[in-house]
């Protein structure tokens, strides 16, 4: 099968990758859609020395698996998980000591004609959310995470920092939790700002922006240690940061103001896609917009460009023609 492939520091389609065979309680899924993620391109850069097949981000068909599942429309979760350790045992099976994650760790990716996923990861997308909204599942469901861990009240100040794929829909959740007038976007492209600010989200230019410790809540998606810079000074005394990001890099942060202001540290990853596909159906966030451009598989190479490009949001690649 045809796949994009990251190996010896190069991304390169592969035209002749093993087709993936489903062992018990496995699925095999035909993909047609998957969305780049930042993940994928800090992986680029050297994060996690990951090699194989990239993307955890998909709309599928399933081809083979249980009856009820056959030629269903499909995404599945990231984590594949032995469901035996201590995590998965006290219902964190996220942090799985012998997990497996999609496209990032162990685990070949979406970035082909077909991947292969444990029965329990799989969840079948409702007529009503089609395969460009389908895209979104997962990161909307690491969005919908953070009002998991920090439950918003209506008189919390919060900001959102980074304008990206992420902040675009973690800003909408948290406006949608809490107080809308209270909440606002922080970023550098007036085009995404305004993406927030159709929905009555205010917006700010960094540019702009007078960086004082008043935020409640200061949620960081910027996937830069300079992003993360940024958030720290906006975080109140005792107030609470969560953390988002992810990036190759190593870099050297100062972390004594969150010490010395007493500042809760959040790290936030991976949501329900349960509660994901809900949000999306019942149209509570908005991802019309948010897809800036496309590419075919065999252009895959050229789509991960697009996607580092400052004015893109949402690139996809749309592997079944």
């Amino acid at each position: 099968m045809k796949a994009l492939v990251f190996r010896g520091g190069h991304l390169q389609l592969d035209s002749n990758w093993p087709d993936p065979k489903p062992g018990p309680d496995e699925v095999l899924i035909e993909v047609e859609t998957a969305g780049i993620c930042g993940t994928d391109i800090e992986i680029c850069k050297g994060y996690l020395e990951y090699e194989g097949v990239l993307g955890h981000e998909f709309v599928g068909r399933v081809v083979k698996g249980p009856r009820e599942l056959k030629d269903k429309r499909v995404v599945g979760e990231i984590n594949c998980v032995c469901g035996k350790c201590d995590m998965c045992q006290s219902g964190l099976s996220n942090h799985c000591r012998d997990r497996q994650v999609i496209g990032i760790a162990g685990h070949d990716g979406v970035f082909a004609e077909y991947v292969v996923l444990p029965r329990r990861n799989v969840h079948v997308l409702p007529d009503a959310v089609g395969n460009d909204e389908g895209i979104f599942v997962e990161p909307l469901a690491a969005a919908l995470q953070i009002i998991r861990q920090v439950p918003i009240e209506a008189r919390d100040k919060v900001i959102v920092v980074g304008d990206g794929r992420l902040g675009l829909l973690a800003v909408q959740v948290l406006a949608e939790q809490g107080n809308k007038s209270n909440v606002v976007l922080l970023g550098k492209h007036a085009e995404k700002l305004t993406f927030a600010e159709k929905r009555g989200i205010r917006g700010i230019l960094l540019d702009d922006m007078v960086l004082k410790s008043q935020w409640d809540v200061v949620v960081d998606c910027t996937g830069s240690a300079e992003g993360f810079a940024v958030a720290c000074q906006l975080v109140r005394p005792r107030g609470v940061l969560v953390l988002k990001s992810t990036w190759a890099a190593g870099a050297v942060v100062d972390l004594s103001p969150l010490v010395i202001n007493e500042v809760k540290l959040i790290g936030s990853r991976c949501g329900t896609f349960v509660d994901a596909i809900n949000t999306l159906a019942a149209e509570q966030v908005v991802v019309n917009g948010l897809i800036t451009s496309r590419f075919k598989l065999t252009e895959g190479e050229n789509a991960m460009k697009k996607a580092q490009e400052p004015g893109q949001i949402k690139v996809l690649i749309d592997v079944k023609d």
